[in-house]
């Protein structure tokens, strides 16, 4: 049957309906504050002694014990920690309530004193906070932003409706390995464009063996930096939170999803059309993603990849070393790079601080 409705006339109609059921912070879903072809607010660099604001905006903090370690963290990286009032909250598995902890976001990002917001740990519960956060205010108030797992929430919220570049690595509840500091002192102190590369073992002598990058579809391909975590980054899919995906790079990972688990995600992001406009893809590490009877009768996760990524055409690969690993560099989200799929690399285009 014909659709004899003018395209416009429907376009204005979802606007309407979408207008009351969103919260009035949010934009009608399908529309995105930033034209393609705007580039995003890098976040100042930090310098020693620096003030760093430490929040929760997912999972809650059990241990008393956690709150000293991630001030140590905060200290060993030459900066001075500042928690947010509610860091410690507990509200079942979340650190408090949704306005609380979006009110300590909010927060961090008004006060002159704080150059920089690092999260304490993933879990979930970032995206039920994106509401509340003051996206004017943030917009208005650049700072860097660290954390992965869950925090790829508040990372695309904050690229979607603020504008401005991110960072994906480790929290600061993590290991804060040598790759992780070198990463974050390359990019956020002394504003470098790294050279993404999985790192060499030193038992490999050869070929390279442990680490290996696996091509998806050859070539080079440039874009904007988009992504994080498999899981929380499809749930965005439809919302006011989902960036602008068209022409961009995207870099997934997960952990402890079983394989058909990774196809569903993967199947709906196509299905809604994010897959099929990308200008490249990289797939970082899946930790402990296999379902049960060890994968036997199920597809691997390299045959989902090829069956989702491969037909697109464009440059792609997957096992670079990030995700929910012991040691891990930081991704400027936002911030334009060039990956070359044959070679399993990234580069970062321009500092992504100023």
């Amino acid at each position: 049957m014909a659709d004899t409705q003018p395209a416009f006339h429907r376009r204005a109609l979802i606007a309407a309906l979408a207008a009351t059921l969103l919260p009035a912070s949010a934009p009608a879903i399908g529309t995105n504050d930033m034209p393609e072809t705007t580039s995003l607010t890098r976040p100042p660099r930090l310098r020693r002694g620096d003030t760093i604001g430490l929040v929760a905006p997912s999972g809650a903090t059990y241990e008393a014990d956690d709150r000293a370690l991630v001030e140590e963290v905060v200290r060993a990286l030459g900066f001075v920690p500042k928690h947010g009032a509610h860091t410690m909250d507990r509200y079942g598995y979340l650190a408090g309530q949704d306005r609380d902890r979006a009110a300590d976001v909010n927060a961090m990002f008004a006060d002159r004193e704080v150059k920089a917001l690092l999260c304490v740990r993933g879990g979930w519960g970032a995206a039920r906070m994106l509401p509340f956060l003051d996206y004017e205010m943030i917009a208005a108030n650049p700072k860097a932003v660290l954390g992965y797992s869950d925090i790829t929430g508040l990372h695309m919220a904050l690229q979607a409706r603020a504008g401005m570049v991110s960072f994906h690595g480790a929290n600061a509840a993590n290991a804060w390995g040598p790759i992780s500091v070198a990463s974050f002192n390359e990019q956020l102190v002394d504003a470098g464009t790294p050279l993404f590369r999985n790192p060499v073992a030193r038992e490999d002598r050869l070929v390279q063996r442990r680490g290996r990058t696996v091509v998806l579809g050859r070539g080079k391909a440039r874009g904007r930096l988009i992504g994080g975590n498999l899981t929380v980054f499809s749930a965005l899919a439809g919302t006011p939170y989902m960036p602008d995906t068209r022409g961009a790079i995207l870099v997934l990972e997960d952990t402890n999803e079983a394989e058909y688990r990774i196809d569903r995600m993967l199947t709906q992001l196509a299905l809604a059309g994010i897959l099929p406009g990308l200008a490249g893809f990289v797939f970082g590490q899946c930790t402990d993603c296999r379902g049960e009877g060890g994968g036997y009768g199920n597809f691997t996760l390299s045959e989902i990849l090829d069956q989702h990524i491969r037909p697109l055409g464009i440059p792609a690969f997957h096992g670079a070393m990030f995700g929910h690993i012991a040691d891990q560099p930081f991704l400027p989200l936002g911030a334009d790079v060039e990956i070359d799929a044959d070679a399993g690399t990234m580069q970062v285009l321009a500092p992504a601080v100023v």
